[in-house]
């Protein structure tokens, strides 16, 4: 299994987006790039493949209806955070609901966006993880 192995380099100006609906996924896409980060977009099946190739410095994942629809994809980042010991990459989770007991955030999620979401709620998280992860 790939993983972020202490050495490797990471794309702090690459944003993952994961989520089933296209429209959260654009929209989210297009907050991201207004802080100058470039994007990339997949439903929670293709992404962990693209976790690895792309390396990127922050992972939003739309939780969907339940606040499970990427929890592969959050397996895979949770044991590679456990492996190599290292924050990366931060992770956003949108949610149906704005708090989440601690157990459901567990290690590797950074930051909770309640839904509905806009500019104003998701870009400051999203520069501040960002701000915090690159030290």
């Amino acid at each position: 299994m790939a993983s972020y192995a202490a050495g490797d380099d990471v794309n702090f100006g690459q944003v993952l987006v994961v989520g089933r609906s296209p429209v959260n996924c654009v929209v989210v896409a297009k907050i991201v790039e207004r802080s100058g980060l470039r994007s990339v977009s997949q439903v929670p099946e293709k992404a962990i493949e693209l976790l690895y190739s792309l390396r990127p410095g922050t992972v939003v994942l739309d939780g969907g209806p339940t606040n499970g629809d990427c929890d592969e994809v959050l397996a895979r980042i949770d044991a590679q955070r456990r492996a190599t010991g290292r924050k990366v990459p931060a992770v956003i989770l949108l949610s149906t609901r704005e708090m989440l007991s601690e157990d459901v955030l567990g290690f590797s999620i950074d930051a909770v966006v309640a839904k509905p979401f806009t500019p104003d709620t998701l870009q400051p998280v999203v520069e501040g993880l960002l701000r915090r992860i690159r030290g």
